[in-house]
């Protein structure tokens, strides 16, 4: 199947020629003609299969096939796709405009850690598709910035994501502004219990799609395991790098602390790196990574909820510093490499700390992951472990003043979650392959 076989408008397909894509991947392939029949969808897909361009495409689709001048006028937006990040909503619009370049559609995004001015005037002149996180929205609906009851379409991006965030309560109170007789469509990395309740009272007679089994790490990764002391794990690193002639290199770490000392040790090394996490601000967070996609720098050091906003399809290299917490975030850091066709390697450095979290990610990929020890760099035996913390359950609702303000989701290891804007304040995912990135 191709791209033309979809029954997309001539000039949605030359936007996706442009960019150099001809077969859709399997989750554009089987989402796009089910959003285009008008149907609900509830779709389970992994960051890095173009899930994105597998709902613009077809909204970019049903809207420019419709009359737009009375949206317009009354300055309802026509298509809401919410997004738990600042990052996503970003890469999300970026899929809209780049897309839809050849339509007479407008489109914002919105999102906190910005001025409301801006926004505020593309939302008064009119637009019919918004890309907003929760609480901004809540932000520009209570100022009546916006209008929501002229909504056709409804897309909940990272459902899991936004449930682990705590926007359950700014989710709903979003949907109760929005028309009864709507199309929505809800992606998720997984089908779990919470995701299956939301869905269940959003979305009606829904089709199912599901391209990639809960916690399937890529097939292209190859995965390797680091024993190392926790002191050695930064010159192990340095060494890696070097030897290995690595030349982009995405590491992990937990904490924001965390990765700007890393940062910094590598740059002291002579390997050209930047941290990025919450506590930067939008515009250095997007100078680093503007950085490292143009290898300017060689390493970027990030937290889970930052590295959100990285969208590159050959990524060689992918480093856990430190393992995560819960091991479906380990799937879905190593998702990040390994795309477009590549090959992809995906390397943990694991103390006698993090033994317990290794064990629980071996057995949710259901095999072990092969284990390497660099001569000179052997743990000590005499060393025993210390029990990692493991972070407090997110809320299931926030509370803010009239601006949004709140101090949510900081855990036990100082990480930090989004604020309802989707502007993460303490600490803190698109896609390839044959098909459309999810931009």
């Amino acid at each position: 199947m191709r791209f033309n076989d979809l029954g997309l408008r001539a000039e949605i397909l030359q936007s996706v020629a442009a960019e150099g894509y001809d077969i859709p991947t399997p989750i554009q392939a089987q989402a796009i003609p089910v959003v285009l029949s008008g149907r609900d969808l509830m779709a389970a897909a992994q960051t890095g299969t173009g899930k994105t361009a597998g709902f613009t495409l077809p909204i970019l689709q049903l809207l420019a096939g419709r009359d737009t001048g009375l949206s317009l006028k009354k300055f309802r937006p026509r298509a809401l796709i919410l997004t738990p990040t600042r990052e996503l909503a970003a890469q999300v619009h970026d899929s809209v405009r780049v897309y839809g370049r050849h339509l007479p559609l407008k489109s914002a995004v919105i999102y906190g850690g910005v001025g409301m001015g801006p926004q505020t005037r593309l939302l008064k002149q009119g637009v019919d598709i918004v890309v907003a996180t929760p609480g901004r929205l809540l932000d520009h609906v209570s100022e009546r910035n916006a209008d929501l009851s002229g909504i056709e379409i409804l897309v909940l991006d990272e459902a899991d994501r936004m449930l682990d965030m705590g926007f359950i309560r700014d989710i709903r109170k979003i949907l109760s502004l929005l028309p009864k007789r709507k199309q929505s469509l809800l992606f998720s990395a997984t089908f779990s219990d919470e995701i299956r309740a939301l869905a269940q009272g959003l979305l009606t007679d829904p089709a199912s799609v599901e391209v990639a089994r809960r916690n399937s790490a890529a097939e292209a990764v190859t995965q390797t395991v680091y024993p190392v002391d926790r002191v050695r794990k930064k010159d192990l690193l340095v060494k890696l790098i070097q030897d290995h002639g690595w030349h982009q290199v995405l590491v992990f770490t937990r904490t924001k602390h965390g990765a700007d000392a890393l940062a910094r040790h590598l740059e002291k090394s002579g390997i050209t790196a930047a941290a990025l996490h919450g506590n930067k601000t939008q515009g250095a967070r997007q100078r680093a990574l503007d950085d490292f996609k143009r290898l300017k720098i060689n390493v970027l050091v990030a937290t889970d909820i930052a590295a959100r906003g990285i969208d590159i399809d050959q990524l060689p290299q992918v480093v856990n510093f430190e393992l995560p917490n819960v091991p479906e975030d380990y799937v879905h850091r190593i998702g990040r490499t390994g795309r477009a066709g590549s090959d992809g390697a995906a390397v943990s450095l694991v103390c006698v700390d993090e033994a317990k979290l290794l064990r629980d990610i071996e057995r949710v990929l259901k095999r072990s992951i092969e284990k390497c020890v660099v001569p000179g760099y052997e743990p000590d035996p005499s060393i025993r472990p210390e029990p990692i913390q493991k972070p407090r359950q997110p809320r299931s609702g926030v509370s803010h003043g009239k601006h949004g303000d709140t101090n949510k989701g900081r855990d036990r290891q100082g990480n930090g979650k989004p604020d309802r804007r989707g502007n993460t304040t303490h600490g803190d995912r698109g896609a390839h392959h044959s098909g459309v990135r999810g931009r």
